[in-house]
């Protein structure tokens, strides 16, 4: 009966139609400003990721000629529709169609996967692409014939491809690569892959498909391999030691069920659980195997790295994308129980995750959670110094308020150049005010990310700039000061506010900054 009642296309489609409309809807974050940047410096690589971020942010406004947050958004959008597909796929290939639609299901209303994978522009959109491509492919290529002996094909070269491409996206893809191979090793049925002409075929077009990645980091000194794979983890420079707090990777896993959300989250670790521990001897014991190699390696490793560092959300989900088949093959078994309990499991936890986005959206674009906000609900709760989704700026707003003010506008259409004191604020403010006028954007900052390698600010010596920033950094008078240095004369020119519900979130105050005397370098390194 499930597996007749809902056909994957409809899934699919209302899935894309949801975000679509919160992709509209929802402000862009820094990141999405940044990645922006990427695609008006179009290289080879980037200092923070490889490139195919610049491609997917920028396809939606190279297609349709439009600049705005939806735009950027418009490869993501599509990309996610193609990796919940693949991932079905996958389900149908291990298991069975019953268990695809499950989990088909599953990855289009877990929220951290609607908003990281299939809303945002974020490096993750195309990873996860090109991971669930490797996945069917490795599924296709391992599992085909099934109780029979296992020989390497021609799969194995396309997935050399597509890691490859999953790498190109974020490095992640080399911890997929990795996992593939312990798949592999672990597996005595499968381990003479490793060896197949196949294999050495896949490996050299891996290297190939890396190509634009090793250019870069060979053009700037291996810099973004070496920050990326092993800087980061360095202790940072004159910081007190911290020794290791098993506390915080706990956190860290509490924040990952609740990503998930509690009613996917939970079952979903006590099946990898029971599954591991209890049916590791099963019938089915290859197919979990190749489960359990892509999904805890990475999840595991990242709750436990956890409890030493600050870790990105986002790190973990990919090895919960491969979580997802095993808890839509054990949703197949519930069927057999009680199909009532299994279908109002799937659509309470649709209604509940959909509401809370849909409540968040509302309170984004009016402060209904405000409680000054002239649209609250409930007479609010939050206040702006409370509520951390005000670091989301309104965009269009900025525009409109700075194309109303004549001043503000006669000193930005004089600029030669805008800069801004923040890497991610650049992006947000390039995107507000090149309709009003598409004039270079800078960043000086003691932390530039790509700015230290885009065309920098000796060619601007003896030319007038705009200096846009918050008002928290405009309350830190050294750094103003700091500027300072670098021209002839710095002056306050004015403010605008962003408003949500009437309620003032953010203020921004504008700096006329004349004369550049000398490139920018600031007093701290750069780049770690």
């Amino acid at each position: 009966m499930f597996n007749r009642s809902i056909s994957v296309f409809l899934i699919l489609l209302i899935g894309l139609l949801f975000r679509s409309f919160i992709a509209f809807w929802l402000l862009p974050g820094y990141d999405e400003g940044y990645y922006y940047l990427y695609t008006k410096h179009l290289d080879w690589s980037y200092f923070d990721h490889p490139v195919l971020v610049a491609l997917t942010t920028g396809f939606g406004i190279w297609v349709t000629g439009i600049t705005s947050p939806f735009t950027l958004r418009i490869g993501t959008l599509i990309l996610y529709t193609g990796s919940l597909y693949l991932l079905y796929l996958t389900s149908v290939k291990l298991f069975s169609k019953t268990a695809g639609k499950i989990t088909l299901i599953l990855a289009s209303i877990i929220p951290i996967f609607q908003l990281a994978f299939g809303i945002i522009t974020l490096p993750d959109s195309p990873l996860i692409f090109f991971w669930s491509a490797a996945l069917y492919c490795a599924t296709d290529e391992f599992f085909t014939r099934e109780n029979k002996p296992y020989f390497p094909s021609y799969r194995l070269s396309i997935l050399g491809v597509l890691i490859g491409l999953a790498c190109l996206s974020k490095y992640h893809g080399f911890v997929l690569g990795f996992c593939l191979v312990g798949f592999c090793l672990s597996s005595k049925h499968h381990r003479h892959a490793l060896i197949s002409r196949w294999t050495i075929l896949g490996f050299f077009l891996f290297i190939v498909t890396l190509f634009p990645l090793f250019f870069w980091n060979y053009q700037h000194d291996w810099i973004s391999l070496r920050f990326q794979l092993f800087d980061r983890f360095l202790p940072v420079p004159n910081a007190p030691k911290t020794s290791y707090n098993i506390f915080n990777a706990l956190i860290v896993w509490v924040i990952n069920i609740a990503l998930l959300f509690p009613t996917i989250g939970f079952p979903l670790w006590w099946i990898m659980i029971k599954s591991l521990v209890l049916d590791s001897y099963q019938l089915l014991s290859k197919k979990k195997l190749f489960i359990y190699w892509i999904s805890l390696p990475l999840t595991l490793g990242l709750i436990i790295l956890g409890g030493k560092q600050q870790i990105l959300v986002t790190w973990p989900m990919p090895g919960y994308w491969g979580m997802i088949l095993l808890l839509g093959f054990y949703g197949e078994q519930w069927l057999n129980y009680s199909q009532i309990w299994v279908k109002r499991w799937l659509i309470g936890t649709a209604i509940a995750i959909n509401t809370i986005l849909l409540l968040l959206l509302l309170h984004l674009n009016t402060g209904t959670f405000f409680q000054s906000s002239q649209d609250s609900l409930f007479k609010g709760f939050l206040t702006p110094e409370t509520d951390p989704t005000t670091e989301l700026i309104d965009v269009e707003q900025f525009r409109k308020k700075v194309s109303q003010s004549p001043l503000l506008l006669n000193y930005l259409k004089q600029a030669d150049f805008l800069f801004t004191n923040a890497y991610y604020l650049a992006g947000l403010i390039d995107l507000a005010l090149e309709p009003l006028n598409d004039i270079p954007v800078t960043c000086f900052s003691y932390d530039r990310r790509g700015f230290d390698f885009w065309p920098d600010t000796d060619q601007w010596l003896g030319k007038n700039a705009l200096y846009i920033t918050l008002k928290r950094f405009h309350e830190m008078p050294e750094l103003t000061n700091e500027f300072r240095d670098f021209f002839t004369e710095i002056k306050e020119i004015g403010t605008i506010e962003i408003e949500r519900g009437g309620v003032v979130v953010n203020v921004f105050y504008f700096y006329e900054a004349n004369n550049l005397l000398k490139p920018y370098v600031s007093t701290e390194n750069s780049i770690r």
